[in-house]
């Protein structure tokens, strides 16, 4: 059916290419006004354009009125064709051998749930490997006796290639490989990887959830047979909406893990179709400015307004860097520096250790802050980053060092005769400790 409508039809509003998008003027809120909430934390939920938000909003408000499949006919052409040709053009690849899904990390486990590598096999990952997939090749290890190899770094954080060109052999059945972790802002070289791996049977996959949008993300030039990513991070897209390059060999596989597995809603769809036209329009607008990159080019600025705060340590290994920058302080908690800054506008995401196990915990970093850049983030922004961060960590280093009043012990209890009897616990459950405590996770050799 036509997605637009006829002018008899009480369906009365279009979701083609007009109306996916915006220009790169689609902003609500001026760079310049000191009240507007500095967002650096695209890598964890990138703020939608608002063309995006009023589509995917008005997709919801004609699902509730009209039913899901109403509103499923509407949108068959996005739904069918459009945001696949759109992922093709952003990945470099055919059409036909893209899939729309709910997250990466969900796409990952289908497909690696239908893989059989033989007994003694090798799959290979890195120190950089989310939690979620590192779960999902640990289930295959378990269920194939294949063996998990961890790809060494040389001493500056960067993947040794050398290693892999030395070790790389035909019983290698998969190797995975993230392009920009979720902890740090390396960006891993996945290009070269992929020739080092091209002349061997492994299945190559890479994790692009926090690349695409930010980063060139080319799945024919990068020689992977899976290429997975969020929608909701540097595309701006909305949430529970993810996409998938699979290569024709890997296809039925996929499909068959994917048909016991929840669709995206077709209003994320929608949305993300839009979040992509929106995307490439800006590029497009703007090819030698922060768009496409996510204001890679202020990177120096974040990087400065972090080293000249007291006691703050930047987590950036490797020489290519991303539009992410994760950091800690020394003394005072992330969580607490998070909060601090969110109050005065500031908003920036803390990281576990345990959402990358094999690196930052070995780096002795429990938490750190995480800031990252989009294409709306202006140079005054970072200003006022800095100016936050300076603020937080001189009131909160501040009152760490004010003297405490000295603790005054309660009385000593009055003496319980032998003959008395023994105090009675009240009946009922016994009340939890009202701290939160931290579940520490240890990874699998």
């Amino acid at each position: 059916m036509n997605a637009t409508p006829s002018s008899t039809d009480h369906r009365d509003h279009t979701y083609g290419t007009d109306h996916a998008y915006g220009t790169a003027t689609d902003r609500t809120e001026p760079a310049d006004q000191e009240g507007r909430t500095v967002h650096l934390d695209t890598a964890g939920w990138g703020t939608m354009p608002a063309a995006v938000r009023a589509l995917v909003a008005d997709c919801a408000s004609r699902e509730d009125r009209y039913g899901p499949h109403e509103l499923e006919e509407d949108l068959e052409d996005v739904l069918r064709t459009e945001v696949h040709e759109r992922l093709g053009a952003l990945l470099g690849v055919p059409a036909a051998d893209t899939a729309v899904v709910t997250d990466a990390a969900g796409a990952f486990d289908a497909l690696v749930s239908r893989l059989a590598p033989g007994r003694g096999e090798r799959v290979w990952t890195t120190p950089y490997e989310s939690a979620a997939r590192l779960t999902a090749l640990y289930a295959l290890r378990d269920r194939t006796r294949c063996t998990v190899e961890v790809v060494p770094l040389r001493e500056d954080g960067d993947l040794d290639l050398e290693w892999m060109a030395r070790h790389i052999g035909d019983d290698v059945a998969l190797v995975s490989v993230v392009h920009v972790p979720s902890g740090c802002g390396i960006v891993n070289p996945v290009e070269e990887i992929g020739q080092i791996l091209a002349p061997y049977r492994c299945v190559y996959a890479v994790d692009a959830s926090y690349s695409a949008g930010q980063l060139p993300v080319d799945a024919g030039r990068i020689g992977c047979q899976l290429l997975t990513g969020d929608g909701w991070r540097f595309l701006r897209g909305p949430y529970a909406v993810g996409f998938a390059f699979l290569a024709p060999r890997l296809r039925a596989a996929f499909e068959d893990a994917a048909a016991h597995r929840p669709l995206p809603p077709n209003a994320a769809v929608a949305g993300l179709n839009a979040a992509l036209a929106h995307h490439t329009a800006t590029v497009t607008a703007a090819a030698d400015g922060p768009a496409g990159l996510a204001g890679q080019g202020l990177l120096p600025a974040l990087r400065a307004a972090v080293e000249e705060c007291p006691g703050t340590e930047l987590i950036a290994p490797g020489r290519v860097q991303s539009a992410i920058l994760a950091f800690r302080h020394r003394d005072l908690p992330a969580a607490l520096v998070r909060r601090r800054l969110a109050a005065r506008g500031v908003v920036v995401w803390k990281t576990v250790a345990q959402e990358t196990p094999l690196h930052l915990p070995r780096s002795g970093a429990t938490t750190a802050l995480r800031a990252s850049l989009g294409p709306d983030t202006t140079p005054q922004d970072i200003a006022r980053f800095g100016r936050a961060l300076r603020e937080v960590v001189r009131e909160e280093t501040a009152g760490a060092q004010r003297p405490r009043p000295a603790r005054t012990l309660p009385p000593a209890p009055t003496p319980v005769l032998a003959s008395a009897p023994a105090p009675v616990p009240p009946a009922g459950p016994r009340p939890r400790p009202s701290a939160r405590r931290h579940l520490t996770l240890c990874p699998t050799p």
